[in-house]
């Protein structure tokens, strides 16, 4: 890995030997999709971070926002769990490895586990709202303008989206199809009805209706 420092739309790639180690561990884990989709994660959650006037760590934002999507992938998706806990799962073993204070730990686990949970990121530490406001920009489009069309090009320019659309959705159910129980809950239900032969998501209601406890 070079350590030359790169900038990317004013935003400064962390180059810590932390960050550089991440870097190569995606890199050696994802596809390249994947890697430039995290990658953009961190820069567009860095440019909301600036348009909100947060005090962030860039590091651990780097962290969460790489890892945010490695529990997608085989050899680090578990069979029972939601693939957002293996990520954030995968990076607390990872960090763990590496000496760091549990504080910084868990922000990382809360940023990666809780991406894909609307509203609660936000009550959280910066680097956990941070990240879903990265994920949200690039994979919905939301708070596009959060970014100046300038930056946004600069972005792209460095990880391209070429083939993104229907490369992120391919990703979610190579990821969770194995696992249609842990979607139930979330926005990943939507994946699996519009891939899965024959699943239909469970109806909230009608397992209060069907509970055996009375009432």
């Amino acid at each position: 890995m070079s350590t030359i420092e790169t900038t990317i739309a004013g935003v400064r790639i962390p180059d810590s030997a932390l960050a550089r180690d991440v870097t190569q561990f995606v890199q050696d884990t994802e596809s390249e999709l994947l890697f430039d989709h995290s990658r953009r994660v961190f820069l567009w959650g860095s440019l909301q971070g600036q348009k909100h006037d947060l005090w962030f760590d860039p590091e651990l934002l780097y962290v969460g926002a790489m890892f945010h999507d490695v529990g997608l992938v085989e050899g680090h998706r578990s069979a029972d769990s939601r693939f957002e806990i293996d990520g954030a799962n995968a990076a607390r073993a990872f960090l763990e490895q590496r000496g760091l204070p549990e504080a910084q730990i868990t922000t990382v686990w809360d940023s990666i586990a809780l991406h894909t949970t609307p509203e609660i990121p936000k009550y959280k530490a910066p680097e956990v709202w941070l990240v879903t406001l990265g994920v949200e920009y690039d994979v919905l489009g939301l708070h596009l303008d959060d970014v100046s069309t300038g930056h946004q090009a600069e972005v792209v320019a460095a990880h391209p989206r070429t083939g993104f659309k229907a490369g992120i959705a391919e990703a979610f159910f190579e990821g969770m199809r194995d696992k249609p129980e842990t979607t139930f809950g979330t926005m990943n239900t939507d994946v699996l009805e519009a891939r899965l032969p024959g699943y239909s998501h469970p109806n909230f209601c009608d397992l209060i209706a069907n509970s055996q406890l009375e009432g």
